[in-house]
């Protein structure tokens, strides 16, 4: 049948035999002598279906190098080194090992930004095979590309708060500012961080409370598992102590804790004593502080306390106890000579 006679193509012809259109149409149309249809025909039920498949297979294919990539990165970081402040000191040369709770919060991050890098490169992706795909078929994809811009800006002031959040969560996880596993300050709560999204953080308070913050509206976050950790005691003793055997005595408790098997992978340098640290009406407060692994400053300060009770009661010296001057001024009575000048 010839180009002139050829009826319409029901689903709107290509002119796929022209120069620019595809070999398979363009060979159609050659053996059939011109047939349009027969060549419409091969266009729409070979040659496109085919060039789909193979976006397909081809966003399928870089989807799964992108994962290995990712999924490489997150491995390594997942791993990790012991930080250069988690070993003893020079003198000791031994390493302390990694404390579970820092190594699974490690993890998990890494986890988490593995999965989100994943999700973000998959809708990429998938917007761009869709895309080609609708140009396969011969639609004219600028119009998508412009109304995905004006929706995209319209969700955008339409859902500032939400996008806020996202973006939030986004950065909190990229500047590791916090993970699972971590004892954190928000402002409004403070607890033990459960599980972070890209929109809300769970933590749970010590008293069980558990709480939902949104990322958005963390405007600080304070830290106290990160890396490392201090024990900081604030020692009140009577003011008629000797304040160099107080502190003598506090460097010995502190010292035998730091050589106490039990508590050895949890200290991580040698405890100081840093003095005097004020004067307070009932006595005087001495500093002793102590270096340790994330997550332990609080065993650490119990045991620190009960030692520092049994060996002040053991030597006699004096906790202070709330004191009070009262004075008792008696004046002498008025006579009338004094009433009456």
């Amino acid at each position: 049948m010839s180009s002139a006679t050829a009826p319409a193509f029901p689903l709107a012809p290509s002119n796929c035999w022209e120069e620019d259109g595809n070999p398979l149409c363009k060979l159609v149309f050659d053996v059939t002598d011109g047939n349009e249809r027969a060549a419409n025909w091969a266009d729409w039920l070979i040659a496109k279906p085919v060039a789909i498949l193979g976006l397909v297979l081809l966003g399928l294919v870089l989807r799964w190098l992108v994962a290995r990539l990712i999924d490489r990165l997150t491995s390594r970081a997942s791993q990790g080194a012991v930080p250069g402040v988690l070993q003893r000191s020079k003198a000791h040369q031994l390493l302390v090992e990694p404390n579970p709770a820092a190594a699974e919060r490690r993890q998990q991050r890494a986890t988490t930004m593995g999965s989100l890098l994943k999700s973000v490169a998959t809708g990429v992706l998938l917007v761009i095979v869709l895309f080609m795909a609708v140009a396969q078929l011969g639609y004219n994809i600028a119009p998508l590309i412009a109304s995905a811009g004006i929706i995209g800006v319209a969700l955008g002031f339409g859902a500032q708060s939400l996008v806020k959040d996202f973006l939030s969560g986004i950065f909190m996880i990229l500047e590791d500012q916090y993970g699972v596993g971590d004892a954190i300050d928000v402002g409004e709560a403070t607890g033990t961080v459960e599980a972070v999204g890209l929109r809300v953080t769970r933590l749970r308070d010590v008293n069980g409370t558990v709480w939902y913050v949104r990322n958005g509206e963390i405007l600080r976050v304070g830290n106290m598992s990160q890396n490392w950790a201090r024990t900081v005691l604030d020692i009140p003793v009577a003011y008629d102590e000797d304040l160099t055997q107080v502190q003598t005595v506090l460097r010995d408790i502190a010292h035998e804790l730091w050589e106490d098997e039990d508590f050895r992978a949890d200290i991580i340098e040698e405890p100081e004593v840093w003095g005097v640290e004020r004067l307070d009406p009932d006595g005087v407060v001495v500093r002793v502080v102590l270096k340790t692994a994330p997550l332990e400053q609080w065993n650490i300060a119990r045991a620190m306390r009960e030692r520092i009770k049994d060996r002040f009661d053991e030597l006699g010296i004096e906790i202070p106890r709330p004191q009070r001057v009262v004075w008792n001024r008696q004046e002498p009575p008025q006579t009338s000579d004094d009433a009456n000048p």
